[in-house]
């Protein structure tokens, strides 16, 4: 949630805010209109409740009386009020920083610099979802017959795979001082709400278990944010940082007709993410310690990649800044996305009051996430290292866990 003293002071700069990530600056007039009729509503609440007690004071029943009376009138048009006042405003997206293209969609996203050559071979690349099938290691067609489209079996050497990549993840991570957490992945609607994934049409993209008030989270970030709702933490215990591991879901309800084949856009997945609670002023720096780590892990396990900053109009709602990390695919030669990071600020700890005490003055904490890993990279993977042969190549940071250095196919 954006600050409501910020939209009252300077409406013209969230408007430009609103139009730049391609939504109606309309709703900023909603939020306005609301939030004046809520004060007003405040003021008149706040003067019969005075009344109130002079009236009980002075022992007058009769002012009390209709004191009363006007207050059952008045409070609930209130708290009405306050619901649809909070929902506007959830309505309203993070403020972009700054340094940030200002762009329609995906089409103007910057690359800001690439790292390895693009991967090459003496003979035709086949495409992941070859690899995974005559390897033995992914089931497509299996997890269509039993769930739909969009599901696979993971098996033998992709399971191994996954959980060197997890292992050498957390492993990573826990020496940077991320304490891992296996967090709930399913979270109140109100806290999916509060971390700005609902609003202007994100519920689409989400499974939502109507009857229980509970939604799937489609990443640990969702469930890891609102750990700390309602406190205030201590300045010298920050940056917190959490590295959560989970299953995700998605609906990938705008992706009808990509990457139907294979793996790589699908409804369920494994995932480990990043998460920094910090003060205000560190927030730039702790969005370029995310990033860091984020590159290190793909050239630690080899994949040719390219950094690319989000303009406007592909940032989501929360994220103030996002950068992407694009994985060389050399079977249909383009770069592919991996893991991204966003600079949240403090627009995820408004909603959930969340913050932190520094001397004498409290303030909201700013928040950040990142992906480690998902299970993209396995894809990746199998493209850049497969062989001739048919066999896969495990790169060497991950063979220590593998037990083994390649991921041959198994006659019969």
């Amino acid at each position: 949630m954006i600050d409501i003293n910020l939209l009252r002071e300077d409406p013209k700069k969230i408007k430009k805010a609103v139009a730049d990530k391609q939504l109606d600056p309309a709703l900023v007039e909603t939020a306005l209109k609301l939030d004046e009729k809520w004060r007003e509503l405040v003021g008149q609440v706040q003067e019969l409740r005075t009344q109130r007690n002079e009236a009980a004071k002075n022992k007058d029943i009769e002012k009390g009386k209709e004191v009363k009376v006007k207050l059952q009138e008045v409070e609930p048009q209130l708290a009405k009020i306050e619901k649809e006042t909070k929902r506007a405003l959830l309505k309203l997206p993070n403020l972009p920083t700054d340094d940030v293209k200002v762009g329609k969609n995906d089409t103007e996203n910057e690359i800001v610099r690439k790292w390895g050559e693009p991967t090459k071979f003496d003979f035709e690349p086949k495409a992941f979802w070859e690899l995974g099938e005559s390897l033995g290691i992914i089931d497509t067609e299996r997890a269509a017959k039993v769930s739909g489209t969009r599901f696979f079996y993971l098996k033998g050497d992709g399971v191994l795979l996954d959980q060197a990549i997890v292992a050498y993840a957390l492993e990573t991570l826990a020496k940077e001082g991320f304490t891992p957490v296996i967090p709930p992945v399913l979270i109140k609607k109100d806290m999916m709400g509060a971390m700005g994934y609902l609003e202007n049409g994100g519920e689409e993209d989400m499974y939502v278990l109507g009857e229980d008030g509970l939604i799937l989270v489609g990443t640990s970030e969702q469930s890891i944010g609102p750990m700390h709702s309602g406190e205030v933490l201590s300045a010298k215990n920050l940056p917190l940082r959490y590295a959560g591991y989970s299953t995700c879901f998605r609906r990938e309800a705008g992706s009808y007709g990509k990457d139907t084949r294979g793996s790589l856009r699908v409804h369920q997945f494994n995932k480990v993410e990043m998460f920094s609670f910090t003060k205000g002023e560190d927030s730039d720096k702790e969005h370029e310690f995310l990033l860091s780590l984020e590159e290190k892990f793909l050239q630690a396990l080899e994949l040719p990649y390219q950094l690319i900053k989000m303009c406007t109009g592909d940032l989501g709602s929360p994220a103030a800044r996002k950068y992407d990390l694009e994985a060389w695919f050399p079977s249909e030669g383009k770069y592919r996305e991996l893991t991204s990071t966003s600079n949240c600020t403090d627009y995820q700890s408004r909603s959930l009051n969340i913050k932190y005490q520094d001397g004498g003055e409290t303030k909201f904490v700013h928040t950040l996430n990142g992906t480690a890993f998902s299970q993209r990279p396995i894809l990746a993977i199998l493209e850049n290292f497969q062989q001739k042969d048919g066999s896969v190549a495990i790169p060497k940071v991950l063979q220590k866990w593998m037990g083994k250095e390649k991921i041959e196919i198994k006659n019969g």
